[in-house]
């Protein structure tokens, strides 16, 4: 993606890779932490270490949205279009970093004074307009506000120490999330350059933006790591009490080649506020300018009428060095995007009960985001990729990780979706706050109610990465923002909920009464 045209390769190892400068704002103060998250241990701990000056891989800013929890309805779209501006000012950032690879080489404050010192004067300013905005509409303006316009460099390469501290291991449905069963130590891998991009290293002219040999593993080298208490497919199975039946829709799998790079629940009224393609299935009139009304008249590909809902992901392409339609568009090759869009071959869309109770009919309209799209530097919080091979499901689940599947063995891409809904709002600030998952238990806790869970199966037909001498050839990923180098724990789904009342109610009934209808 960047315009240096000098052929030297700069290794990366990649050991320690840093998810530094966490920021929490809340209850009025400011928290600050800094700390690194080990690329090679599964994201089984955060390391703090010293700053040194290793050369700088991406750019690690303050993820403001997942910080505004309280924000006015009716400031959210005019902060949300200042959300937009803060990511494309990371990705204009990230640009600069990986075409000034030469300059950093020669001049150690090359990237504070040329880079992170002008974003942050940037942030600052776009900052001040978001608090603006909260207090027009009412709302306070979140205190030390400005403090999260400081955004850091990521070492290529960083000593590690392992002080155990861990990072928060979300409960998903039961599920561990931070666990492949594998040692994915193997220091000093050279990832083809991260000099913009000019380096081939065999990915396809990906690289330096990622994926890299060490972002692959063989799943047959996998020991298992499927959590007991999971079904097929390593999603959660229903408990033998509750509600143990299912609603499955059939959407397609995008025969209609329906994408863009919008994203009308963080970034409504935003060209490209996604800055990475999603597939589209169900509702056909999703982009960032759709409003409610809009979604709810819109035509579905779904075989049942009466679900009008949004289905939206990633796109996965092939890094073959071939340029798709969007080549030099936002959203594809002008935001680090390239190689050609494959197709799911096959997209399952089901719904299923709760382990402890019924569940209630969820709120037409209701929105809900499953993964983190920024996890590499915002760590595991929200992070929710799973990934894993047909015929190998039920016992590898990896998350951080890309599956190298064996012959007549598919790619598979799931995601489970929040099940527990505060019982009023179809959105909230920062678009977490009003789902949540269930608890170790099966229960929902905070007085949240229990909703059908939307899980998503996605399977690909695509050619096993090779990987010699370090390098990948063929490799595949999910599209991602530039700065997230397309690592795998960056996955991530999204659904907007505009079934009817009828068939809504309909999946209620079949859910709490154990059948499984279509």
């Amino acid at each position: 993606m960047g315009r240096n045209t000098r052929k030297r390769r700069t290794p990366l190892a990649t050991k320690a890779i840093a998810a530094s400068a966490a920021l929490a704002l809340g209850g009025g103060g400011l928290v600050w932490a800094n700390f690194y998250a080990s690329a090679h241990e599964d994201n089984s701990g955060w390391n703090q270490t010293k700053s040194t000056n290793a050369q700088v891989a991406t750019i690690n800013c303050p993820d403001v949205g997942q910080k505004l929890t309280k924000v006015p309805r009716s400031a959210r779209r005019g902060v949300a279009k200042e959300l937009a501006l803060l990511d494309r000012q990371v990705t204009e950032a990230y640009k600069r970093l990986a075409e000034t690879r030469q300059a950093q080489a020669g001049d150690a404050n090359f990237v504070n004074n040329a880079i992170l010192g002008p974003l942050k004067s940037k942030r600052v300013a776009t900052l001040d307009r978001i608090g603006i905005n909260i207090n027009r509409a009412g709302g306070q303006r979140p205190q030390n506000l400005e403090q999260l316009a400081q955004c850091q460099g990521v070492p290529a390469e960083q000593p590690q120490t392992n002080d155990g501290q861990q990072d928060g291991d979300q409960n998903q449905d039961g599920q561990d999330q931070n666990n492949d069963g594998q040692d994915q130590n193997q220091d000093g891998q050279d990832q083809g350059g991260q000099d913009g991009g000019q380096d081939q290293g065999g990915n396809g002219g990906q690289a330096g933006n990622g994926p890299n040999a060490d972002d692959f593993v063989d799943i047959t080298q996998v020991q298992g790591s499927a959590q007991l208490g999971v079904g097929a497919n390593g999603l959660p199975a229903n408990g033998d009490s509750g509600s143990t039946g299912s609603f499955t829709t059939n959407c397609g799998t995008n025969q209609n080649e329906n994408r863009n790079s919008d994203n009308v629940i963080v970034a409504p009224g935003v060209s490209n506020g996604a800055q990475h393609q999603h597939d589209y299935v169900g509702n056909q009139a999703n982009n960032a300018f759709a409003s409610d009304q809009d979604l709810a008249n819109g035509d579905t590909t779904c075989q049942n009428q009466g679900d009008r809902s949004s289905y939206f992901w990633p796109v996965l392409r092939i890094q073959d060095g071939q340029n798709d339609i969007d080549a030099n568009a936002p959203g594809g090759g002008q935001d680090g995007n390239v190689g050609t869009i494959v197709e799911p071959s096959e997209a399952q869309l089901k719904f299923v009960g709760n382990k402890t109770s019924d569940v209630v009919a969820m709120p037409q309209a209701l929105r809900i985001i499953t993964g983190d799209a920024k996890s590499f530097v915002n760590g595991t919080n929200n992070a929710n990729a799973n990934w894993s091979c047909t015929g190998f499901e039920d016992k590898v689940q990896l998350h951080d990780k890309l599956p190298i599947c064996p012959e007549g063995s598919s790619v598979v891409r799931t995601s489970n979706f929040q099940s527990c809904w505060d019982g009023q709002n179809i959105d909230s600030a920062n678009h977490r706050t009003h789902v949540a998952f269930v608890q170790g238990d099966g229960t929902c806790a905070n007085g949240f109610q229990a909703i059908p869970q939307l899980q998503v199966r996605l399977v690909y037909d695509v050619q096993a990465p090779q990987i010699q001498n370090g390098q990948v050839q063929n490799a595949f990923a999910v599209d991602s923002f530039p700065d997230q180098l397309h690592k795998a724990i960056t996955d991530h789904n999204d659904f907007i909920n505009f079934f009817d009342e009828n068939t809504m109610n309909e999946m209620v009934q079949c859910i709490n009464s154990g059948q499984d209808c279509q």
